[in-house]
């Protein structure tokens, strides 16, 4: 199903710009990735034709037609992935996420997702979510690992998120940082919103970003690395990650805020992780039956910790 062709005609000062970024400055409704990706299917003509490079440049007072199909609706679909389950009982499962897993399917992932393993193993999860994300009550980043929930009734869903936004979850991180804190410990609270230009960032520029709060205490400083334990206060999109960023403090391995890309170890360098050094240490929650305290962890991946004794940490076991 489309709607009418949205139509533009280039002005002359366009000149030299691309295409994607063109449209994407025209149409703010649409991001620039739908918009590549519309390019990509054949969705965008340029004076009657087709165009699929999105990195086109312009010439300036070209016609162009963008006809914005709909996706198809993602569902969840059951896949054979092995899962490390911390905890489980009636109402919900805890497990130990792996870096580089997506956690539901998106534009840009439909399959080896967690929720394709869940329906796998479980078969019945809480439907709050809707099709695409049974069971999910809150999310972790593709590139950190941890402990991350999953409820197996509705109700069992609603009484999680609940406690969720209430802010009754407590919710550690490890991560290790480019550099020295300048405090041993603090508490950076600072809004958090979508970046304008970059949209697969987030930032703490903006005065109308939603208000966040992460509380760190440094655990181990080597070698211009510092090893952190955080509790999140709120649950922001990237929240630590732009957090220590804008302390000019990037986890290591998150070159989206300004890792760099390679690690300095004593006179040698190595390539840095191909994972943020970020992992979900710890919740503790209510039962969302019994209401009794329920404290989950999750061990740090032999990956982190291998880089901590390659690093000289003591904190590596």
């Amino acid at each position: 199903m489309t709607s009418q062709p949205r139509r533009l005609i280039v002005p002359s000062e366009a000149a030299g710009q691309r295409l994607d970024h063109f449209l994407a400055a025209a149409l703010p409704e649409l991001s620039r990735s739908r918009l590549q990706e519309l390019i990509k299917q054949g969705c965008v003509l340029l004076d009657g034709a087709v165009v699929k490079r999105p990195s086109l440049r312009l010439r300036g007072e070209e016609k162009l037609a963008v006809e914005v199909v709909e996706r198809p609706p993602l569902r969840a679909t059951p896949e054979d992935i092995p899962l490390d389950i911390l905890y489980e009982d009636d109402d919900l499962i805890a497990v130990n996420k792996p870096a580089g897993m997506v956690v539901h399917a998106g534009a840009g992932a439909r399959q080896g997702t967690l929720v394709n393993a869940l329906l796998y193993h479980f078969q019945q999860l809480s439907t709050v979510g809707g099709e695409q994300r049974p069971g999910i009550v809150h999310r972790l980043d593709k590139g950190t690992s941890g402990v991350i929930l999953a409820a197996r009734t509705d109700e069992a869903h609603r009484k999680l998120a609940a406690q969720f936004t209430q802010r009754t979850v407590e919710k550690h991180y490890i991560a290790l940082v480019h550099g020295q804190m300048k405090q041993q410990q603090g508490r950076i609270r600072l809004p958090v919103a979508r970046d304008r230009v970059r949209r697969t960032r987030m930032t703490t520029r903006y005065r109308e970003g939603r208000p966040a709060d992460t509380e760190y205490k440094v655990l181990e400083s080597v070698k211009g690395f510092s090893l952190l334990e955080l509790r999140l206060h709120t649950g922001r999109t990237h929240q630590i990650r732009v957090h220590l960023s804008s302390l000019g403090r990037p986890v290591a391995g998150d070159r989206l805020y300004g890792a760099p890309g390679v690690l300095r170890l004593d006179n040698r360098k190595r390539p840095t992780l191909n994972r943020n050094f970020l992992h979900a240490k710890q919740l503790s929650f209510r039962q969302p039956r019994t209401d009794e305290p329920v404290t989950v962890s999750a061990p740090l991946p032999e990956e982190l910790r291998s880089l901590l004794r390659e690093l000289g940490f003591r904190q590596a076991g």
